[in-house]
């Protein structure tokens, strides 16, 4: 008998589900086009370290940023790629650019290759059968939410839906890379505005014009509590349409810029901005009233660099003192704002033990968009097969405030085509940075920064530092070869570094 009532015990044991209560729910909160300098939280370090509050942090209001800032870490120098779907690409794989191909932002109806771009260059974008975080999590026992922009693949192909990619659930996602209208009047685009950008599914929300980014954080939240009544533990990518163009005023917040200087786009800019910030809070605040938020590990970047509507002066503008925007070769291109919490921190609960997550941390080591896949499988103990290739590493010891130093500091940004800067390949190898312009418009050139020295990529060495340069586009050459790169072709030529 005894025998027997140790045999059940043991059955239930090894029968029993593991409960979202058991395992940590994710988070990953990605700003479209949202900048290091579109917020009041300063990213920015001075010489000892400590982080330097600029002109551009005291007109933006994100205190519910300050707050995750505040009880987590940040870091100072975390890079996405300079346009938005090869981030987002990344994102789901683990992979560079490079390697993945998605080089450009994907053009809903056709191929956005450009002039001189890569003839075989990705622009269908996310496959069925392509490797991604959240099938892997999927397999993993996970609900997999989509809410907002996806951007993963054009009009008519596999990637167009996020729940061909793995996610369980889609809302307001498809190949659309901005939103017809942020107002619930206009239908977000399917009653007025840009009708080929319409944003889907949110018929519920016209009556009352709701603003976009506040309809798709309440449907974010419906869907946090629909996997915590099935018991199942979840990954949530709130991916919004804000700050993207247009840029539509946010009436919520109007009032706190009347008094500003700055033009009419430029505050509807930062009403965009306080919007996030609130949803944001309002999320927090869902996850905490649940009893989950020990649980729930929460991840907040940008996915390139800010598209702020403020004067460019001399190369400078919205990500200022840092130099460049949004798909510029510059740090302002692709350096992004990064915070990582506990959104209930607690440091008896076991799965906090496990990641630990300093307080009011600043991390000066890179990151990457790399990153985030080998850190959320790791986090949540998911088997990466080994046939996939990442291009990251786990940020879980730089969470901790620590040093990783099992891994580099090299970020690649291979951008082929044109836009601000086009046909370029840019390499960071900390603390040098260089900058190859391929032979399309003009003559090859050059950019080389010592960004320890020079931060603000204000004195290009590449004629004075001919050694460093040479060393530096070996190693870009080495890493496009690696990942596979494809090159800008001009007169049935491939255009390869010229080292």
């Amino acid at each position: 008998m005894k025998m027997r009532l140790v045999k059940l015990l043991t059955l239930l044991l090894f029968t029993v589900p593991i409960y979202a209560k058991d395992r940590p729910n994710v988070i990953l909160f990605l700003v479209d086009d949202m900048g290091l300098m579109d917020t009041s939280v300063p990213f920015i370090i001075d010489a000892s370290g400590k982080p330097k509050t600029y002109p551009l942090n005291s007109f933006y209001k994100t205190p519910n940023m300050e707050k995750l800032a505040n009880q987590g870490v940040r870091f100072t120098n975390f890079y996405a790629h300079s346009v938005c779907s090869p981030t987002r690409t990344t994102l789901m794989t683990g992979q560079n650019s490079a390697r993945h191909g998605v080089t450009n932002y994907i053009k809903p109806e056709s191929n956005n290759r450009g002039a001189y771009g890569p003839k075989d260059w990705n622009w269908t974008g996310i496959k069925k059968n392509t490797l991604t975080l959240p099938k892997l999590l999927k397999d993993n026992g996970y609900q997999t939410i989509h809410v907002g922009k996806a951007h993963f693949a054009p009009i008519g192909y596999e990637g167009e839906d996020p729940c061909n990619i793995g996610f369980n659930v889609n809302i307001g996602g498809s190949a659309i890379g901005q939103p017809g209208s942020y107002y619930g009047k206009d239908g977000y685009g399917n009653i007025a505005g840009n009708k080929k950008r319409a944003v889907q599914g949110l018929e519920a929300y016209y009556k009352d014009d709701i603003f976009l980014t506040e309809a798709l954080t309440i449907e974010a939240n419906k869907q946090i509590s629909k996997a915590v009544d099935k018991e199942k533990p979840f990954f949530l990518y709130m991916a919004h349409y804000a700050v993207h163009a247009p840029f539509h005023t946010d009436p919520r917040f109007i009032d706190h810029y009347n008094n500003s200087d700055k033009s009419k786009r430029a505050k509807a800019y930062a009403t965009l901005i306080e919007g996030i910030d609130k949803s944001l809070g309002d999320i927090i605040h869902h996850v905490n009233e649940l009893g989950i938020g020990e649980n729930t590990l929460i991840i907040f970047m940008g996915d390139n660099g800010s598209d702020a509507p403020l004067p460019i002066k001399k190369n400078y503008s919205s990500s200022s003192p840092i130099k460049g925007k949004k798909g510029n070769n510059w740090e302002g291109g692709m350096r992004v704002p990064f915070i990582a919490s506990w959104v209930k921190p607690s440091s008896q609960k076991t799965l906090q033990q496990d990641t630990p997550v300093k307080k009011d941390a600043i991390q000066k080591q890179m990151g990457t968009a790399m990153d985030i896949l080998p850190t959320i499988c790791s986090i949540t103990n998911t088997k990466i097969p080994k046939e996939m290739t990442i291009d990251g590493f786990s940020l879980e010891l730089q969470f901790d405030g620590k040093r990783n130093r099992h891994r580099n500091e090299i970020f690649l940004n291979h951008f082929p085509h044109k836009h601000r800067s086009s046909y370029f390949t840019s390499m960071v190898k900390y603390p040098w940075k260089v900058i190859y312009h391929y032979p399309v418009e003009k003559a090859a050139s050059y950019e080389l920064y010592n960004l320890k020295e020079d931060p603000f990529e204000t004195s290009n060495l590449a004629s004075e530092n001919t050694k460093q340069l040479h060393k530096m586009m070996k190693s870009l050459d080495r890493e496009l070869i690696k990942e596979h790169a494809l090159y800008p072709k001009k007169d049935g030529q491939l255009l390869k570094p010229i080292i």
